[in-house]
């Protein structure tokens, strides 16, 4: 495993964003481990973390686009911090852009905030982790509707690695549905792997006891290749 990705694996744990325990879900579903992208909130962890994504981007995707879209909310500080990234790190200027929640009809109108998304624009699509798809399901004809652009793929920080709507993973629904690729800087397959009975941040948060219940997790809930 490349040690960008070692290194946000242990980022995720220290910034509180992935922990471990006993969680309901939105699903319903009692999941032993939760992500919250919501708990970065400092710059220099938001600095960090478009790094990860800019890396992320650059070797599944390449940098052959034009737009990196967030949606809202919790897209909108990625795609931001992840553009100011691939700046910093490759030199290339990516516009951002993200939707409104609700369409605003005065000064700055549209149901788009950043930049206007136009006919022959290649656009990426950024999240913090999809589990059933429909994000997307409310993004795909937003983009669509500004003209005749091409989705060049979808990034997520963690493929949960769990069913969606159907046996397979949202990430892989999600390709099979609108035709575009999809990606994740870390799967939770690489977490448990890097993690188990090892030291991160002065504890060992994946022992025995955590790994075992993950394991029960993915027996029931686990996506099929």
């Amino acid at each position: 495993m490349e040690s960008y990705k070692q290194e946000f694996i242990e980022f995720m744990v220290e910034s509180n964003v992935l922990k471990f325990g006993d969680f309901t879900l939105k699903s319903g579903r009692k999941s032993p481990f939760f992500m919250n992208a919501g708990s970065y909130v400092t710059g220099t962890q938001l600095k960090k973390l478009g790094e990860y994504y800019a890396k992320a981007i650059h070797d599944n995707f390449g940098l052959d686009f034009d737009v990196l879209f967030g949606p809202a909310y919790k897209g909108i500080p990625l795609s931001v911090a992840t553009t100011m990234a691939i700046s910093d790190l490759y030199g290339k200027d990516i516009r951002y852009c993200s939707n409104r929640k609700e369409v605003k009809d005065h000064g700055d109108t549209g149901i788009l905030l950043g930049s206007p998304v136009k006919d022959g624009d290649r656009v990426m699509i950024i999240e913090d982790v999809t589990t059933s798809g429909k994000s997307i399901e409310e993004t795909f004809p937003i983009l669509k509707a500004q003209g005749n652009v091409e989705i060049k793929g979808l990034i997520v920080s963690l493929n949960r690695m769990e069913r969606g709507k159907g046996t397979k993973c949202a990430l892989d629904e999600i390709k099979d549905l609108y035709g575009f690729p999809t990606a994740a800087i870390v799967s939770m397959e690489d977490v448990v792997g890097h993690l188990y009975n090892r030291d991160c941040g002065g504890k060992v948060v994946i022992d025995d006891q955590i790994k075992a219940a993950i394991d029960a997790y993915y027996e029931q809930y686990g996506a099929q290749a």
